[in-house]
Formats: C-alpha cells, sequence, structure tokens
C-alpha cells in the first residue's frame, strides 16, 4: 500500500503470529527494493490482547528499528483493517497510545490521543524547531529552491538526523517552505529509512505546527495542507494560546492498494 508515497508492505498477523523480534529481523528483507519487496517498513495488524483498542498496529523501519508512530503507515493499516472485516469507524493501539481512525474510500483521517508544543532550538547554530508528534521530530525552514536539491537536504537531514543533542534516539529532520498562511511544502529526511520519502505524516503534523508557530497565529482551530512529493496531506489542529499547546490534531489523506501476493519466509 501506499499513503501519499510512502510505502509499506502490511500482513495480517492474527494468523502468522511473528512477535516484535521476528518482524524486527525481517524488516530489512522485506524492505529491500532490490532482493525484496521493497517498502518505507512493513506493518503487522493484530488483535490487542491487552484490550485497550480494537486492533494493534505494529511498525518497523527498512533497517528493523522502531519507529514510534507513523501517520501515513497508519492510515493503510485503517484502510487494510476494513478489508478484513473491521468497521469503518475503530481504534488502535501504537505501543501505549490509542488512536481512532475513519475510513472513507481511499481517504483516511487519524485522530491524534496528542497534545503538544512548538519548541524553539538552537543546533549547531542553527534556528530548529522541535515538535514531537508520538514520535521525534524537527521543522527547518528554508528557501522554496533549496527544497529541489535533493542531495543538500540528504546531507543536512543525515548531519541533524544524528546531531549529538538528539542522541540516543535520533529525529526526523523535516525542511519546510510556505505557500500562504495555511499551505506549506514539505520535504522531510527519516530516521530509520535514511533517506528522504516522498511523504511523512507525523512529520506533516510536526510541518504544520511548526508553520502556524512561525507566523505567531492565534487560538482557534485550522486546517494546514501539507504538499510533499507523493501528494497533498491535511492536518487539523486546534491551537490553546494561553498554554501554547496544540491538540484534537488529525492527520487525513489518501490510502492506496498497490498490490497483493505472498512472501516466502
Amino acid at each position: 500500500m501506499q499513503g501519499a508515497g510512502n510505502d509499506f508492505v502490511l500482513f495480517d498477523n492474527r494468523t502468522v503470529k511473528l512477535s516484535d523480534e521476528d518482524l524486527a529481523r525481517l524488516a530489512p528483507s522485506v524492505c529491500n527494493r532490490k532482493f525484496g519487496v521493497g517498502a518505507d517498513g512493513i506493518i503487522a495488524l493484530q488483535f490487542d490482547d491487552q484490550q485497550k483498542a480494537d486492533l494493534v498496529m505494529l511498525y518497523k523501519n527498512p533497517d528493523g528499528s522502531d519507529a514510534g508512530m507513523c501517520g501515513n503507515g497508519a492510515r493503510c493499516f485503517a484502510a487494510f483493517a476494513v478489508t478484513l472485516g473491521s468497521p469503518k469507524k475503530f481504534t488502535f493501539r501504537v505501543h501505549k497510545n490509542i488512536y481512532q481512525a475513519e475510513v472513507n474510500n481511499e481517504q483516511v483521517s487519524i485522530h491524534f490521543p496528542l497534545e503538544t508544543k512548538v519548541l524553539e532550538q538552537l543546533v549547531a547554530k542553527e534556528h530548529v524547531l522541535n515538535v514531537y508528534t508520538n514520535t521525534e521530530h524537527i521543522v527547518c525552514p528554508t528557501q522554496q529552491n533549496m527544497l529541489d536539491n535533493e542531495q543538500e537536504l540528504i546531507s543536512q537531514g543525515r548531519y541533524l538526523r544524528y546531531h549529538p543533542d538528539f542522541s540516543p534516539k535520533g529525529t526526523n529532520v523535516n525542511f519546510i517552505s510556505g505557500i500562504s498562511d495555511t499551505r506549506l511544502c514539505l520535504q522531510t529526511y527519516e530516521r530509520g529509512v535514511e533517506n528522504l520519502t516522498l511523504a511523512c505524516g507525523t512529520g506533516a503534523i510536526a510541518s504544520a505546527l511548526g508553520w502556524h508557530h512561525l507566523q505567531q497565529a492565534s487560538d482557534g482551530e485550522f486546517l494546514y495542507q501539507v504538499r510533499v512529493k507523493g501528494g497533498t496531506l491535511k492536518v487539523h489542529f486546534t491551537f490553546v494560546e494561553g498554554s501554547e499547546t496544540y491538540k484534537n490534531i488529525k492527520l487525513e489523506g489518501p490510502a492506496v492498494f498497490v498490490f497483493e501476493g505472498r512472501y516466502y519466509l
């Protein structure tokens, strides 16, 4: 499946029953674009043994590491779940966090159980915005023409991703350029993929909140459109000026089936 160009291999783990360790070992071979299927990550669907949500999403990066949360992967997960008999509105758990999914044909929305802030940070004499979206992100404002210089973005992204200020986990790095008050362009260097990706859902959220912060926008409910290489993602949120807090965060965008097949373990 793919969500705005972020591609994933998904499977029903209710019967295969691979462990978290199994998935970590499996991901590098499945995600390899020459010797495997090729993907930005693998996603396993299973019931919630803790009975806190309807389903559980297990996600692994191409290197086998854990991503925390993957917004585009979650939207694909939701659409996949519906084909397996899930209702179009349901809850799912990623680690300790419980999300709500809404599936409307190829448009899928994920409600994030998240209240967050935009923190200004100086890293290697560069001003960045640190925005936690249930996974680690920084946002780097740049000029529109710089977004086309992908080799430079990869070089800067790799440097910041591994910078000691973000150790030991590292961070995802988002380069943004504003189009209007509520529209922006984004390129994301993703930790675990170790490259630019065509889209990043949690990065789109971080970038929308960061762009709102840079404009010193006021209280209220907002809808921002984030244009990525793979399409456009919509980020809904509420900003509370008194506490400088962002909440009621929802990510909306496409989730598309590409092909179905068998993979031999």
